[in-house]
């Protein structure tokens, strides 16, 4: 099995790579997203400010804005504001994003239908510590033992209070590609490691682990020793 110090290595290259380990704002997905609202203007003629109201917003509900010029919040149809909480978490690149569109097939489009990103997936602190909430700790220790595709267990070699952390495999979302979206870290996984991640990712997408393969034979392994919770 991999040790952990051929797990993250340091590459100052600071580029985008799939692996790389980032710091990003991620919003908390299981939350009910709301909506922003424009209400009204401070001054009538005044089109740079405005007073919102936040809402729940629900898919089965058509959500429809006054029809209130504000410059900040243009509306466009079939489109809604929506605001969720977010917090600065670290995460891994699963994928760099693809290769760049040539300027002649984006002329005259919506700077939106090409704009590069990246996919990434979000760690969260294991440790149960002051107002971190944590796992609890027989979960940690079946996630350790690679029970499920959506969870991985990991030490990130950051400067952090948190001892350990999961990835959440099926929270991979696009980030802008941008160093005003992403912080960018100077570890990344190995190539061995990589290759071990990529069996994970395999798992978490088809649903299939295969029996044969690198992760299949050390989760073997793991399932066999008792558990302590």
């Amino acid at each position: 099995m991999i040790s952990p110090d051929e797990w993250w290595v340091v590459d100052e290259s600071r580029s985008f790579d799939r692996g790389r380990l980032i710091w990003a704002f991620i919003p908390h997905v299981d939350q009910n997203p709301y909506t922003l609202i424009p209400t009204g203007r401070k001054e009538p003629t005044v089109h740079k400010e405005a007073t919102v109201k936040i809402s729940p917003l629900n898919i089965r509900q058509i959500t429809r804005y006054p029809q209130l010029p504000v410059a900040a919040l243009p509306q466009i149809d079939k489109e809604v504001f929506t605001v969720y909480r977010a917090k600065k978490r670290p995460a891994i690149i699963i994928s760099s994003g693809g290769t760049s569109v040539e300027d002649a097939l984006k002329r005259g489009k919506p700077k939106s239908h090409y704009a590069p990103t990246i996919l990434v997936a979000p760690f969260y602190g294991g440790d149960q510590e002051g107002q971190r909430a944590g796992f609890l700790a027989a979960f940690t220790e079946r996630v350790r033992r690679c029970e499920y595709p959506q969870f991985m267990w990991d030490m990130l070699p950051l400067d952090s209070s948190t001892k350990e952390s999961v990835v959440r495999l099926d929270h991979i979302q696009p980030i802008g590609r941008s160093e005003d979206s992403v912080e960018i870290t100077k570890y990344r996984l190995s190539s061995t490691a990589l290759f071990f991640f990529d069996e994970w990712l395999e798992w978490i997408v088809t649903g299939q682990l295969r029996a044969e393969s690198i992760l299949g034979e050390y989760r073997e392994e793991l399932l066999k020793i008792p558990y302590c919770h």
